[in-house]
């Protein structure tokens, strides 16, 4: 086993940042466009609330396996070429905002009425309610769900070695067919997983303790 690893360390360095990347990079794209849709989806302007509804349903209701490949291979037929690590990126940042946008809508509408009703009553304008006092609290409700899909977002990234992204998995594969050892790979990757999880569960563990004594 030790002298697998030291035939694959080589790969699995490279591979490991490769995921660390799209795990990262599309969790917080998936935010920036979930608050987004979060914010259309509880809007009084109906096209909007229908678009957000659409949008969630859709990218939650289809694999996001499907998605890799819809804009890795069905873009192209439009003449528009995405390489593989962005066709990746963009699939996961999509669906990850769909799922992601629900959670900052359970957040928001967590927050206390009372607290738009004070903030209305100070003269507040939407915008700085929304920012100074909602957003706030909303996020601290919605840390823990947020967490869950950050370490699920991390394991999705194996998906992306369909495409040919030389990720873990993809590294885990290719070492397999030479060697012949796919359980001792794929076991040893999965270890990785594991301990990139674990590594999250605890800074979201402590964040939410943070957060906690903070807003209590």
């Amino acid at each position: 086993m030790w002298e697998l690893f030291q035939r694959a360390a080589p790969l699995l360095g490279p591979a490991l940042l490769m995921t660390l990347f799209l795990g990262s990079t599309s969790f917080v794209g998936g935010c920036v466009l979930g608050m987004l849709i979060a914010l259309a989806r509880i809007s009084n302007i109906r096209l909007l609330r229908w678009f957000a509804f659409s949008y969630v349903s859709i990218f939650r209701g289809t694999p996001l396996l499907i998605q890799i490949l819809l804009i890795y291979f069905g873009l192209p037929t439009y003449g528009i070429v995405v390489g593989p690590v962005a066709a990746a990126l963009v699939a996961l940042t999509l669906f990850s905002a769909a799922y992601l946008s629900e959670n900052f809508r359970s957040g928001i509408s967590g927050v206390d009425k009372g607290q738009w009703e004070a903030a209305w009553s100070m003269g507040m304008s939407y915008t700085r309610t929304m920012r100074r006092i909602v957003l706030p609290q909303a996020l601290r409700i919605a840390i823990p769900p947020l967490g869950s899909r950050l370490i699920a977002l991390m394991k999705d990234t194996s998906l992306a070695s369909t495409i040919t992204v030389v990720e873990l998995t993809r590294v885990a594969d290719q070492i397999g067919a030479t060697t012949f050892r796919y359980m001792e790979m794929f076991v040893m990757v999965g270890a990785i997983y594991w301990v990139i999880n674990q590594f999250l569960t605890i800074v979201q563990t402590l964040l939410e303790a943070h957060l906690s004594r903070r807003y209590q």
